[in-house]
């Protein structure tokens, strides 16, 4: 049986989405296939609301994340984790050679912009990364208070990791100034894990090519030039085309529904997960900072997530239990790309019964 699926991801995806990755294969150097990726970065564009370079890899969001700390930190990255997903910048840079120090928030609460701004105005760092959206703790981060404490240090590189937020919430790029915008396919975009996305500022790119030992595969100048050069929109090495096939279509039903109507029909699913968390549970995170695609839910009750979750296949749903030391202390409802309200709406009275709330 499938299970719909309310965890942070891999989403549900249309069966017509799924479809297209089984388009006939064609060559990845060849006019069509710069003709799809062109399309699809023009599209993009206007997801992410910006004017720059759309890049495109075959990795999941973690590649162009490392690709981003490795290729733009010249003197030592800033990174400020509110969570599991924050943290793994941090190891990303350690991993890579790269200095950097880690600023952490409790579990449950966001990063503090002042604490941001008293990091920064030492002179230190070069490059601040911010996870926008962690799905660990179901906070998402006040970006824009972030964003207009970064605008007062110009040498300093602005990374964001949207990779569960993106497509789901609002996150106008060019007006916040983020230089390395990262998301994936397999969260609110709505399609199979696989393919990562950037929208990589000038700055971003003229910072890499002072920074030596990027690397190869993730070298974010090798890519760029490729994409760049003489309008091409190639890339280095082989793409994949299903995962562009199916991008491709996926964001013009995107756009087709709206974006303002994306990001509002998102609300509305979390503002139900969060009223029924309250009334049988609690919210877990700080409700001035509550994501819009996942809610994380404190087990006041005590039940076993993972037995709840055997009982909820039955029915063929399945949701996602705390994330390492939350586990079992938490559990999270997904919300998220195509997901409509009655199917959510079947999830949480299916819970009701089986845990006969």
């Amino acid at each position: 049986m499938h299970k719909k699926l309310f965890i942070p991801g891999p989403v549900d995806v249309r069966a017509d989405v799924l479809e297209k990755m089984a388009t006939p294969m064609i060559s990845h150097r060849g006019k069509a296939a710069t003709a799809l990726q062109k399309g699809i970065s023009e599209k993009l564009q206007k997801v992410f609301q910006t004017k720059n370079t759309i890049v495109l890899s075959t990795t999941s969001g973690s590649g162009l994340m490392e690709s981003a700390i490795r290729c733009c930190t010249a003197k030592k990255a800033a990174v400020f984790s509110i969570g599991a997903f924050g943290d793994r910048w941090y190891k990303m840079a350690t991993s890579n050679g790269v200095p950097a120090d880690k600023f952490r928030a409790p579990d449950g609460q966001a990063t503090d912009p002042k604490q941001v701004d008293e990091v920064l105005a030492t002179g230190e760092y070069d490059l601040v990364t911010i996870t926008h959206n962690e799905t660990s703790v179901g906070i998402m981060n006040p970006i824009e208070e972030i964003a207009a404490v970064i605008k007062k240090y110009p040498d300093v590189i602005f990374c964001v990791d949207t990779v569960s937020s993106m497509g789901g919430t609002n996150i106008p790029v060019d007006e916040l100034g983020i230089d390395f915008c990262i998301t994936s396919t397999q969260k609110c975009l709505g399609l199979p894990p696989g393919m990562a996305i950037a929208s990589v500022s000038d700055r971003a790119y003229e910072r890499a090519k002072t920074v030596p030992n990027r690397g190869l595969y993730l070298d974010i100048v090798e890519i760029m030039d490729k994409v760049r050069v003489d309008d091409k929109y190639q890339y280095p090495s082989t793409p994949s085309l299903a995962h562009m096939f199916a991008l491709d279509y996926q964001l013009d039903l995107m756009l087709k529904e709206g974006l303002e109507n994306r990001y509002a029909r998102h609300i509305e699913m979390a503002k139900v997960v969060r009223a029924w968390a309250k009334k049988y549970f609690a919210i877990f995170s700080d409700e001035r900072y509550l994501s819009n695609t996942l809610t994380t839910i404190a087990n006041t009750r005590g039940i076993s997530v993972a037995d709840l979750n055997k009982k909820l296949a039955e029915y063929g749903y399945e949701i996602s239990n705390g994330y390492g030391a939350l586990k079992e202390k938490t559990f999270r409802i997904a919300h998220m790309a195509d997901m409509d309200m009655e199917t959510l709406q079947g999830l949480l009275r299916t819970i009701e019964k089986v845990l006969e709330l």
